[in-house]
């Protein structure tokens, strides 16, 4: 019966392990999916209102941005449904003694389902609001375009209005390349951090598997303190005799009945 539960449990965590594997790698495309939307916006800006290229590539994105989504939604749901039987399986009355070590796999696991899920709940907000300033600013394009081809009149103040347009344009580039540098960071950070928890993992698990290396260790460290102190020991009363013996020497060569020598300025 507990080789059937711990099949079940590593089925469990096999099953999580590939979920969060698909995420991520799911989770970077759909970054760099936003990241190049935005970037093919600002080049499309550039071209003519009359070229229908920009509106073939940008519905073309819109498509890849909701499939990806579906699918990214659907990864998170299956993931959580495999955490709730983990949690369940722990829970439950014929689980062995090792339920700190299961709980802890199991936040280990719930932490990076929270992870995924906000990263995919900002960069989808992070896409939407891209969509509807381009929109917007397409929609002003056109107004200006419209307005220099009706009128015909290329005035100063189009001039300039144009340009600050222009400006804005490349402020707003200029801060999606910053957003995606902060996000690619953010990515790093996030598989370090994993890491990191692995290697945590695995040192508690060894720690856990070998406690007779630590009091080895302790019991090799006390012979050794108790050697030295025998050691000093011993070299102490070698000394305190030696000396004792050299004092007796000189005491008996005192008493050997040579006269003691004389001043001559008593004599």
């Amino acid at each position: 019966m507990a080789a059937g539960t711990s099949n079940y449990w590593e089925d469990l965590r096999k099953q999580a392990r590939q979920l969060e594997n698909e995420l991520d790698l799911k989770l970077v495309s759909f970054s760099k999916l936003c990241t190049s939307y935005s970037h093919s916006s600002a080049r499309d800006g550039r071209r003519d209102s009359s070229d229908t290229t920009p509106l073939l590539n940008g519905s073309s994105q819109d498509r890849m941005f909701e499939t990806m989504a579906i699918e990214i939604e659907q990864l998170l749901a299956r993931l959580t449904g495999v955490n709730d039987k983990m949690a369940e399986y722990t829970n439950s009355a014929g689980v062995p003694s090792l339920n700190a070590a299961l709980m802890h796999t199991l936040q280990r696991h719930r932490d990076i389902l929270q992870d995924y899920t906000h990263e995919f709940h900002k960069t989808k907000a992070n896409f939407v609001a891209i969509r509807e300033r381009e929109n917007l600013m397409g929609s002003v394009r056109k107004d200006i375009e419209s307005y220099k081809s009706g009128s015909g009149v290329n005035n100063r103040r189009t001039e300039l209005f144009l340009k600050e347009h222009d400006h804005l344009r490349n402020s707003d580039r200029l801060i999606e390349e910053t957003i995606s540098i902060a996000m690619a960071t953010k990515e790093n950070m996030t598989s370090q951090r994993g890491m990191l928890k692995s290697i945590q993992s695995k040192m508690n698990t060894l720690a856990n598997h070998f406690p007779a290396v630590n009091s080895l260790i302790q019991q090799i460290n006390l012979r050794k303190w108790r050697d030295s102190l025998i050691l000093g020991g011993v070299i102490g009363i070698c000394t305190i005799l030696l000396l004792l013996y050299a004092f007796h020497g000189w005491n008996i060569s005192g008493d050997s009945g040579q006269p003691p020598l004389s001043h001559p300025d008593l004599e």
